[in-house]
């Protein structure tokens, strides 16, 4: 199942000097790094990142994250996905910018 992360652009190119990152500073406050399914990325993006017009979108498999993955009910009681580790470049599909138009993020189609 593909799950996506979402990172402001100087967030991305640190994880891409570095090739691995904890995530983001609430990734890190909470110990885990935050994912969304598809369905869940769109409110994500509403509640966590509203305006913000500098953002990649991240697509990762979630089987090959292991283990460390973890699904646990978070906002309305939803399972989200959460990795209880470092997230490594070589896991990233794909990274695209994540445009915001007329104050809404546009996410790509056929996100699945």
């Amino acid at each position: 199942m593909r799950i996506y992360k979402i990172l402001r652009a100087h967030e991305w190119a640190a994880f891409q000097a570095q090739g691995e990152t904890a995530g983001a500073p609430v990734d890190e406050a909470d110990g885990f790094i935050h994912f969304s399914t598809a369905a869940q990325a769109a409110e994500t993006a509403a509640k966590h990142f509203a305006g913000a017009d500098d953002l990649m979108l991240l697509t990762l498999e979630s089987e090959a994250l292991g283990p460390d993955l973890k699904w646990e009910p978070s906002r309305g009681g939803a399972l989200f996905p959460h990795l209880y580790g470092p997230l490594r470049l070589a896991d990233v599909i794909v990274a695209q910018d994540l445009p915001l138009i007329d104050g809404a993020h546009s996410f790509p189609e056929g996100m699945e």
